[in-house]
């Protein structure tokens, strides 16, 4: 459906095969940036390339999936949002930036983008999950008016972390 949205300060577009080689150098292979993800850091282009071959059936399922995230103003890479449905009530968001787009509000404002979408969608409930130690990804869910599902319980396995042990993870949730 929505293959390009714009925020003020951003270009969220539908990852293409030419953007392997982009998205791998700019964030999937920084361990710094993977570390509190819940897929494994990107070792060579070719995982890149797999992630793109899931995304086009994420976009052919669902009515959205994976966006890239480029500076509306120079038109770089600067990271990865979107949304994963479980049924069409339901979906999940997250984000990844590239190291040097921490701390400018990115982050925040693909989320609102992604929150709009969901709701234009007809997504009921929306959610993410984030490592209970990953503090910056959680004031980014509270400043997107995310709540904390303090009922929710399950361990999830962060790769990049801690291979094989999986953590309770923090949901954090907003109803239409």
């Amino acid at each position: 459906m929505a293959g390009v949205i714009e925020t003020p300060r951003l270009v969220l577009t539908r990852p293409v095969a030419a953007d392997a080689e982009e998205i791998f150098r700019r964030y999937a292979s920084d361990a710094d940036v993977t570390r509190y993800l819940n897929w494994p850091r990107h070792r060579s282009v070719g995982d890149t390339r797999a992630f793109i071959s899931w995304s086009d059936g994420e976009w052919e399922r669902w009515p959205a999936g994976p966006y890239l995230i480029r500076s509306r103003e120079t038109g770089e890479l600067i990271g990865g949002t979107g949304l994963s449905f479980h049924t069409f009530q339901e979906a999940m968001t997250g984000y990844v930036l590239a190291k040097d787009a921490w701390g400018h509000g990115y982050a925040t404002e693909a989320c609102r983008a992604m929150v709009s979408l969901a709701w234009q969608l007809d997504v009921e409930w929306l959610f993410a999950l984030c490592h209970p130690d990953h503090i910056a990804s959680i004031h980014v869910l509270e400043k997107c008016d995310f709540a904390r599902d303090a009922g929710w319980n399950r361990p999830v396995e962060f790769p990049n972390l801690s291979p094989g042990t999986p953590v309770d993870v923090a949901c954090f949730g907003i109803s239409r």
